[in-house]
């Protein structure tokens, strides 16, 4: 596989992590480096594992796990974004900052934003690809492609009203990423 086809895939499968960072600047007020780091990092690293994980699962792994991880992803997707959207609607002094690059969010976001990866990484078994280079440049796009939407939704969140208001565009955001995960995962069962 070339290099151009790995790291079109690697963009494709940084969408998700990249959306969920710009839901992330929303949230934070004062970005810092920590902030890139913890998030980036995970997103990058979680990206890079799953397809680690899917290329060494057996057809028979990957069938059992196929059978629910688009709901895994929705579920964790839905209620982070209904509680940013609950968050959005608190009484300012009823409002308590929950990091999302801190914490049990963090990994779960880690998580519903990479678990399309595990079946890249068994697509690419099935194709006797060696994982090292793929892994590698997915783990790295999703990586920057994190930083960026932090930045991107930090810029947006600038005043309080408007970080009200991006923070319910961002918890929509995460459903509607969620919902898509189930509809794909729906759309690809009914043709194959």
């Amino acid at each position: 596989m070339d290099f151009i086809t790995i790291f079109l895939i690697a963009i494709a499968l940084a969408m998700d992590a990249f959306a969920v960072a710009v839901t992330a600047g929303f949230q934070i007020r004062q970005l810092n480096i920590r902030h890139f780091f913890r998030l980036s990092w995970h997103f990058g690293l979680f990206q890079a594992i799953m397809p680690v994980i899917g290329w060494y699962s057996g057809l028979t792994v990957m069938k059992l796990i196929d059978k629910y991880d688009h709901w895994i992803a929705f579920i964790l997707l839905l209620w982070v974004g209904f509680g940013m959207i609950k968050g959005a609607f608190a009484d300012e002094e009823d409002k308590i900052f929950i990091d999302p690059t801190r914490g049990r969010r963090l990994v779960m976001l880690s998580v519903a934003t990479s678990i399309d990866a595990l079946a890249v990484g068994f697509s690419l078994a099935a194709l006797k690809v060696s994982i090292v280079l793929p892994v590698i440049v997915i783990g790295i796009v999703a990586l920057t492609f994190t930083c960026i939407g932090l930045v991107v939704g930090n810029r947006f969140s600038s005043s309080t009203r408007t970080g009200e208001r991006a923070e319910i565009i961002g918890g929509v955001v995460l459903i509607c990423i969620g919902i898509k995960i189930l509809y794909e995962h729906q759309v690809f069962n009914l043709f194959f």
